[in-house]
């Protein structure tokens, strides 16, 4: 299935859902609303023709300073198939959540992690949201635009990371 195949199947099915879409360098993306993301993500993973069976990625991305949102990035690719698509999903920066997927797939585990550690991104229902790349007493997230640059973290990190290697 080409990528005009599968985007006239996601916008036929769920055109209430879909807010924005295209293929860039042969990459298909939609952008999509919140509240359809559970229904979308079990479509794509079932559906016979398509079967993303593999989420591959998923990411945080910050746009608050030009658009007032978050936005959650999955990366599905189907390993049958052999094509790809992306899926965009905004949140609010004031509200950061998002149900998790790891019901639909289980790699999505640690991937929500990540974004949770490095954006605050809530995912909500995940099994065990806590940090998996900083340490408990870490203060901020990282991959904010906001957070500063020069930030001074807590002396844990140093003696974690640093102590005696100078």
């Amino acid at each position: 299935m080409d990528n005009e195949a599968i985007a006239a199947v996601i916008k036929t099915r769920f055109s209430e859902a879909v807010t924005d879409s295209g293929i860039f360098r042969n990459e298909l993306t939609f952008s999509i609303k919140k509240e359809y993301l559970i229904e979308i993500a079990g479509f794509l993973k079932n559906d016979k023709d398509l079967c993303f069976h593999f989420l591959s990625d998923l990411c945080g991305v910050d746009r608050v300073e030009t658009d007032g949102v978050f936005e959650v990035v999955y990366h599905l690719y189907s390993i049958e198939k052999n094509h790809r698509v992306r899926i965009k999903v905004p949140i609010s920066s004031a509200e950061p959540r998002i149900p998790t997927v790891t019901t639909i797939w289980k790699t999505a585990d640690w991937h929500e992690r990540e974004a949770y550690d490095m954006f605050g991104i809530i995912f909500e229902g995940h099994p065990d949201l806590r940090k998996i790349l900083t340490p408990d007493d870490f203060e901020g997230y990282p991959l904010r635009k906001d957070y500063p640059a020069d930030r001074r973290q807590p002396s844990t990190l140093y003696d974690r990371y640093r102590k005696g290697k100078e």
